[in-house]
């Protein structure tokens, strides 16, 4: 009789890396990351970080820098790294068939450059058939409102409303996993 497979749950850590990390005060950002990664490692779930690495050598984040590598305090705890160019974390990447090695039917989403990145990859996470929940809260980015010249403007929850809007991805914030999903 062969082993019956379960789907399972992963965690996708996307570019927590000392280049973004490092830039401003995301103290409260990687806490709520670090408690998502803490319950998956107590239920003995999947940790993959993606790692992202820029072309352009002037970058924090080009390979030859020391800030492209993952943030130290947090870097023990990947069952995988997976290295990413583009802001999707499956274009050109190993995740998906990494994700199909595991039998991963749901993938939840934590990290960095939460309009490109985190946004990209839980597109296309959907679009692969996966369930997606996006931890909104869990999500942050290096830029501002004024980068966008659109004052008062939450990325963040902008990000997560456009994902919740669409009626195809979870978008929680930290307090509403906890409830649901935390054992």
């Amino acid at each position: 009789m062969s082993e019956e497979v379960y789907p399972l749950k992963a965690l996708l850590v996307i570019d927590v890396q000392h280049g973004i990390v490092d830039y401003k005060d995301f103290s409260q950002e990687i806490q709520k990351i670090k408690e998502v990664i803490l319950d998956f490692k107590n239920q003995k779930l999947p940790v993959i970080f993606m790692k992202h690495f820029d072309s352009n050598e002037e970058s924090p984040l080009h390979s030859s820098h020391p800030g492209s590598e993952i943030y130290e305090p947090l870097k023990h705890y990947a069952d995988y790294v997976l290295v990413k160019r583009t802001q999707s974390s499956f274009f050109q990447t190993e995740l998906e068939q990494t994700l199909k090695e595991l039998s991963v039917d749901h993938l939840f989403i934590v990290g960095f450059e939460t309009e490109f990145c985190c946004l990209f990859t839980a597109i296309a996470a959907f679009d692969r058939g996966y369930k997606v929940t996006f931890i909104e809260d869990a999500t942050g980015t290096i830029n501002t409102d004024q980068d966008y010249e659109i004052p008062g403007l939450d990325i963040r929850d902008f990000v997560g409303t456009v994902l919740h809007w669409s009626g195809n991805i979870e978008v929680l914030d930290f307090e509403e996993y906890v409830e649901i999903y935390r054992n």
